[in-house]
């Protein structure tokens, strides 16, 4: 299907709902929107790396991010980037946040 409404398409990572992600995906293009439901965050999520490169959005709300030993200030509008491989994680600091994620190669764990 071409389009994916506004409404359509989100799962639950979290049992209560507090963290939604929509996964939208072509043969070698992925986008992703997370919705976080939950915040502010007392302490930033775990630190992760991948081998995906990742570029990523703020839709909505404030954040921190964390890559490697630096720490930046996110807002509505801003845009970050990530390498393969690096560290990195985010705190969030207003009560909603919405993330445009795009990432290659495909995240396979995030097709269902």
């Amino acid at each position: 299907m071409e389009v994916t409404k506004s409404t359509e398409g989100f799962e639950a990572i979290h049992p209560n709902g507090s963290l939604m992600r929509k996964v939208i995906h072509l043969d070698h293009l992925m986008m992703t929107i997370f919705e976080f439901h939950n915040g502010p965050m007392e302490t930033p999520d775990p630190p992760h790396k991948h081998i995906h490169e990742q570029i990523t959005y703020v839709a909505s709300g404030s954040l921190k991010l964390f890559v490697e030993d630096r720490e930046y200030l996110l807002n509505e509008g801003d845009v970050y980037k990530i390498e393969s491989n690096l560290n990195h994680s985010i705190q969030t600091l207003s009560e909603y946040v919405k993330l445009v994620d795009s990432f290659t190669p495909l995240r396979e764990n995030f097709i269902s």
